[in-house]
């Protein structure tokens, strides 16, 4: 049997408990948070003192800060890439019937959860009056024209290796940038970015969940995946970051300083990650695995402590680069 029908058959297993699958880790839309929860509502008569008060405690949030929230929220509004890429994923098919295969199902919901974050995030940097919105826009408009390779191809095993990993790093991310706000008594701010963590936070445990059932059906090529993309390394979509009339992935760097100096994310984060990763799916258990595959265990399993090492060697530049996207001068330092 060839290698991709083994997973094509692994997902048809799985597309039996998509409505299980969505019903325990996705939220109706009646009962789903929206932005206009968390933001000044336009239809009310104090709209324009709410904003205000909005732009005063703006005011109070430092230059690295603003960089951090900008690249969150660039990277959140990428999500037409992100959709796009995973309804091409070997076993999602959008073309079955009126709405698509179960899993395009899950893929559609999914997104529609994900899309507020961007929303919300937009409207609060728009309202603040501290950033150069168009140089924000234009940098959102790369991010989805370039497109990117996360190096899953239509893998569904390494594309769920990889969104396991990057929905945990969003969580962290927009935890730590809401208790930042919340340090700044920016209670507003601190709410919508601890509920958009929430909403990664059970993503995470939905995609860790799948490569969970995938490892307990086809455990050794579901281990050669883990291992294929930890040795190629998790990329956020940030990596191809770029401001308007530089190449892709130029503003990444700087941004991941900015993230690094403030606490946000930092390189003992992608560790940590892994480490959670090896135990939610208790790898050092797994049973009956190929020579191959056992092989590709000991590799992730003494990645962490490689890591580890390589991160203490990290040097952070401690000077702020000036994005296009904040003005130094709008900012308190």
């Amino acid at each position: 049997m060839a290698l991709t029908n083994v997973r094509l058959e692994v997902m048809q297993l799985l597309e039996k408990k998509i409505d299980t699958f969505v019903d325990k880790f996705l939220v109706p839309v009646e009962k789903s948070w929206q932005p206009t929860d968390l933001l000044p509502n336009s239809q009310e008569d104090g709209f324009f003192e709410e904003v205000t008060e909005l732009r005063e405690l703006a005011k109070e949030l430092p230059y690295d800060f603003w960089v951090v929230l900008v690249g969150d929220t660039i990277t959140e509004e990428a999500l037409p890439t992100y959709e796009a890429w995973l309804m091409d994923v070997e076993g999602i098919n959008q073309q079955e019937g009126t709405q698509g295969n179960g899993w395009s199902k899950w893929v559609r919901y999914w997104t529609g959860e994900e899309n507020r974050h961007g929303d919300a995030l937009n409207k609060y940097l728009y309202l603040s009056g501290r950033v150069n919105m168009k140089a924000v826009e234009q940098t959102t408009h790369h991010l989805i024209s370039d497109g990117f390779d996360i190096g899953t191809g239509q893998d569904p095993y390494k594309n769920f290796v990889y969104t396991s990993f990057q929905e945990l790093a969003t969580n962290i991310s927009h935890n730590r940038v809401s208790l930042l706000a919340k340090q700044y008594s920016n209670k507003s701010l601190a709410k919508m970015c601890k509920l958009i963590a929430g909403d990664e936070m059970r993503h995470f445990t939905a995609y860790s969940e799948f490569v969970k059932n995938i490892f307990e059906l086809d455990p050794s090529e579901m281990m050669l995946a883990f291992k294929d993309m930890m040795k190629l390394k998790i990329v956020m979509p940030a990596v191809f970051l770029r401001e308007s009339g530089d190449k892709i992935g130029t503003a990444f760097e700087e941004f991941s300083n900015a993230a690094q100096r403030i606490g946000v994310y930092t390189a003992q984060d992608y560790v940590d990650i892994l480490n959670r990763l090896l135990k939610r799916w208790d790898i050092p258990n797994i049973n009956g695995l190929t020579d191959e595959a056992e092989k590709a265990r000991d590799y992730v399993m003494n990645l962490p402590t490689r890591l580890e090492r390589i991160g203490q060697r990290m040097s952070i530049p401690q000077d702020p680069y000036h994005f296009t996207w904040v003005n130094p001068a709008r900012i308190r330092s």
